[in-house]
């Protein structure tokens, strides 16, 4: 199987506490070459920590978890890049640089023509000053710099979320092209659905740190719940409805409930305390 897949994960289960359940439970998934997976659940799901484990940010040793046949932790692959949201908060990127210097001292020049083509796409200023640019600016540069390298393995962790329609359109109509050509592989984890239908080849169903719907190949077939095609706005709709209603049954079962305590008679502790410096009574 490993051979036929990119990615391989099989038996997968994490804590980030052990005194606590496990953030993933008992995952397997296999992604072949060229495919592009959105990964679809709530906040909480566990996306961001199978991403991370899979660009090597976190060690397992109690599974097999491999891209491009070669142990993740052990055998670190080579083409593989991770962008999540954390790297545009990242004081070093926040200094009084150009974004020409910047690119440039990460290897832009390495990699021109692709680079260039990314400034265009991603409508960047090369005389910017990282310290001066929004944070959707910034966004825009992260994603020039990690993408300027041809990868083979691309793990993104909600990194379009600061971005405007047109340069989020015009970015994943890159990246899908660029999968194709070169036959490469996606896993995205992202709660903006508006004009995805068209990137994704596979869907997978995250909930609670495990998979409710396994890889299931895109467009989905919805003839069992509607005459219509499913958008993947929709889907993910009527999937995390289902996932509120399946933590709503936990919580009537005993599990600790979300919301407001509207039970509650004896006032909290921060309620008790600001309520000496309630100025506006």
């Amino acid at each position: 199987m490993s051979s036929l897949s990119t990615i391989l994960v099989e038996g997968l289960t994490y804590h980030h506490d052990p005194t606590r359940p496990p953030s993933l439970r008992d995952i397997s998934l296999h992604l072949p070459p060229g495919s592009r997976t959105i990964l679809v659940g709530a906040n909480g799901a566990g996306k961001s920590t199978l991403l991370q484990i899979l660009a090597g940010k976190r060690l397992v040793k109690n599974a097999n978890i491999r891209i491009k046949d070669r142990d993740v932790f052990r055998d670190s692959p080579s083409g593989v890049t991770f962008l999540g949201t954390e790297w545009a908060m990242n004081p070093v990127v926040r200094g009084d640089i150009s974004v020409s210097a910047f690119l440039d001292s990460v290897g832009g020049y390495r990699h021109k023509a692709r680079r260039d083509h990314l400034l265009d796409i991603l409508d960047v200023d090369l005389d910017w000053h990282m310290h001066t640019i929004s944070d959707g600016e910034r966004r825009r540069v992260q994603l020039c710099m990690g993408l300027m390298a041809p990868w083979d393995v691309l793990l993104l962790d909600e990194v379009t979320v600061d971005l405007d329609v047109l340069v989020r359109d015009e970015l994943l109509t890159f990246l899908k092209r660029d999968s194709i050509e070169r036959c490469a592989t996606i896993l995205y984890a992202t709660h903006i659905f508006d004009g995805l239908d068209s990137f994704p080849t596979h869907v997978v169903h995250m909930r609670l740190g495990y998979f409710v719907t396994e890889l299931t190949p895109w467009p989905y077939d919805s003839s069992a719940v509607s005459t219509t095609p499913l958008s993947l706005y929709r889907t993910a709709l009527h999937w995390l409805k289902e996932d509120r209603e399946h933590r709503l049954g936990l919580e009537r079962q005993g599990r600790k409930t979300r919301g407001a305590r509207r039970n509650e008679t004896v006032p909290t502790d921060s309620e008790t305390f600001y309520k000496k410096y309630d100025y506006h009574r």
